[in-house]
Order: C-alpha cells, then sequence, then structure tokens
C-alpha cells in the first residue's frame, strides 16, 4: 500500500456522486477469478466483492479499467459494492449458463487494432474488429506494426484504408520506434486504450517501448507463419508513466457479435449507404430492378469481397448468442433426421412407395 494518497483522476475518474457516504471510488486493475486488485485514494488494493450486492447479477460484474464503489478496508480485503455506470466496454459470451454476455474491458478512450506488416494484414478481419470497436464507445486506431521488415508500408496502409471507415492508421516500428511518437499522444493525460488483434502481432513489444522497460514478457513468434502466443494470463490494467493506460487482457480472441447496429454502420457507412439508395425498401440486392448495391458493385464503387462481408457480419448480429445459434443448428439436424425416418417408415408400410 502507498503512503501517499492518490488522485484518481489520473486514473481517468470523473467524479459522480456514489450511494453511501462512506463509500469511495476505485479502478480494478486486475481480475483473478474472484478477486481483485484496484487502485483507490489510499493506493493499490485487495478487494473481493460483496456477496449480497451481486448475487442476483443485478450489478455489472467488475472487470478491468471498471470503476468502482469500494467500502475501504485497511486491514484486508475491501468490498465492491456497485460498478459504476461503463462509457464504453467490450464483451463475450459468459461462461456461466444463462448470464449472456461478460464484459473484459471496460472505460477505455481508444481500440488499438493490431495488424503485423509481416503476414498479419487481413482486411476481413480488420472489419470485423471496427465494427466491434465502434460498437464499444470507443474510437478505434488501426496500428501497422513491423514497419521497420516492410518494404512499402504505404501500400499497405492505403490497402486497408478502404476498410478502415475513418480510424487513423498509423505504420509502427516497435524496435525502431518509428511512428511511436503518434501512439503516445494517444496513450497519455489519463487516457486508457486496449489492444485488439492476432497473437505474435507485437502487441507486448509495443507495450514494452511505450513503458520504456520490459513490463510485458515477449514471447517468439514462428518464422514460417509469424504466429505467435499469448502471453497474458489476466486481465489487467498498466499506467505508463506518461499517464496513460493499457487493458490488456486475453479474451480479445473471444469477443463475440452481440448488438452491433451502431458498429456495423460505421464501419460499412458506405455500403448502408447504397442500401438506402435502393428502388425498393426490401430489397434483397439480387436482382431485383433499381438495386443501388448490385449497380455499384458492377460500377467497382463496391467490391464483392466488401459486400460479403457486410452480409456476413449482419447474419451473425441476428443471433448474437454463438450458443443459441448452435443449439437451433442442432435442432434443424435433428429434425430432418427425424422427418426422414419418419418418411422411410410411411414408405416401408405402403409397399416402398412414398404416400405424397
Amino acid at each position: 500500500m502507498n503512503d501517499q494518497t492518490i488522485d484518481m483522476k489520473d486514473y481517468g475518474y470523473k467524479g459522480g456522486a456514489l450511494s453511501d457516504e462512506g463509500h469511495i471510488p476505485a479502478r480494478i486493475t486486475a481480475v483473478h477469478r474472484d478477486r481483485f486488485e484496484a487502485v483507490c485514494e489510499h493506493g493499490i488494493i485487495s478487494a473481493r466483492t460483496k456477496t449480497g450486492a451481486y448475487r442476483d447479477y443485478s450489478e455489472d460484474y467488475p472487470t478491468a479499467g471498471d470503476f468502482v464503489e469500494l467500502e475501504y478496508n485497511p486491514i484486508g480485503d475491501s468490498l465492491i459494492t456497485a460498478t459504476m455506470p461503463r462509457r464504453s466496454f467490450f464483451s463475450r459470451r459468459d461462461p456461466t449458463p444463462g448470464r449472456g454476455e461478460q464484459a473484459v474491458a471496460a472505460n477505455f478512450d481508444y481500440v488499438f487494432i493490431m495488424q503485423s506488416l509481416n503476414h498479419d494484414l487481413n482486411p476481413k478481419r480488420l472489419e470485423r474488429y471496427l465494427t466491434l470497436s465502434w460498437q464499444s464507445g470507443a474510437i478505434p486506431v488501426i496500428l501497422l506494426t513491423k514497419a521497420d521488415i516492410s518494404d512499402n508500408y504505404e501500400a499497405a496502409a492505403a490497402e486497408l484504408s478502404r476498410a478502415a471507415a475513418g480510424a487513423e492508421i498509423i505504420p509502427i516500428s516497435s524496435k525502431t520506434g518509428f511512428g511511436l511518437d503518434r501512439v503516445r499522444e494517444y496513450v497519455s493525460n489519463g487516457r486508457t486504450v486496449v489492444f485488439a488483434g492476432s497473437s505474435g502481432v507485437g502487441k507486448s513489444t509495443l507495450v514494452n517501448a511505450l513503458a520504456g522497460e520490459e513490463i510485458m514478457n515477449v514471447n517468439g513468434i514462428r518464422e514460417n507463419d509469424s504466429k505467435g502466443h499469448h502471453t497474458t494470463t489476466h486481465r489487467q490494467l498498466i499506467r505508463l508513466e506518461n499517464g496513460g493506460m493499457i487493458i490488456d487482457t486475453p479474451g480479445m480472441r473471444e469477443l463475440g457479435m452481440w448488438d452491433i447496429s451502431k458498429g456495423i454502420g460505421e464501419t460499412f457507412e458506405d455500403v448502408e449507404g447504397y442500401t438506402r439508395m435502393c428502388r425498393f425498401s426490401d430489397c434483397r440486392h439480387e436482382s431485383e430492378p433499381g438495386c443501388a448495391v448490385r449497380a455499384a458493385i458492377e460500377r467497382g464503387e463496391l467490391s464483392e469481397g466488401r459486400w460479403e462481408s457486410y452480409k456476413q457480419l449482419k447474419a451473425e448480429a441476428e443471433i448474437p448468442d454463438r450458443e443459441e445459434l448452435l443449439r437451433r443448428k442442432r435442432q434443424w439436424s435433428k429434425d430432418v433426421a427425424l422427418c426422414n425416418k419418419n418418411r422411410r417408415k410411411q414408405s416401408k408400410r405402403f409397399g416402398g412407395k412414398d404416400n405424397y
């Protein structure tokens, strides 16, 4: 515990009324199953949720970056009594049956979407991360890592700009420091960022470069495919010397497509602009007369690949719970099998001929 009092504004706290005069604000800095590390005016403390407040799930279960109310205990675990409203968050399907979604990071200002200039450039994956980022309530920023090994990073940035939906694209090299000054402008003065990207893309190396010291382990990658291994084992918030904060979480690869209507609209603003121009409001964009989407594709203004990505994400969003999607598929297979079985029985009963 620190002896000096901490100003919670340095950790992004904006203030607000608390539910009890005896409570104090805190921010979750690490999640270890059912125990938490948090920072409050008294320093870094250990905490757990107050059973009654969270038993009926009426409170959002805390995650890295959350602001919470505490019953402070100077000699043991403090009690988390409430989770404050979130201004942004990423979520995935909760592993606890019946609980729906689970937040994995909260209250961040920017999402650093990282793609490597080695072998990781993938416009379709970028569109997915952009959709989730806009939906989260934060602003996405695209980082093209390992610019020091790229012959033409400008061409790569131009290629991805068509899918970038207005997000800034910054080629960087954590090894040489190229582009990091621009990145530091986002990670400073109480701002919080969260990372999204594949393993081996250089997240840990970037964090260490921004921190000016090795605060995260860096695992090597396979040279043949640039695949790496996740080094994060729990959700945590890291504060840098310049006042910026980074939320690191191992759950970012498991993000689900929940209600992403806003995110799709932001990422595919060009596509939805064409859909609104169709002659018929119920146009299926196949062979209907006056379809602006098909006309844009034929003119080369809209690529078939981008249109297919839009349709795929829209279809996934219609059934946001992947378990429910799988359940429906399994039930459909059972129904088909049962129907075929009944037909075979019926056919045998009537001398091998279908009675339809």
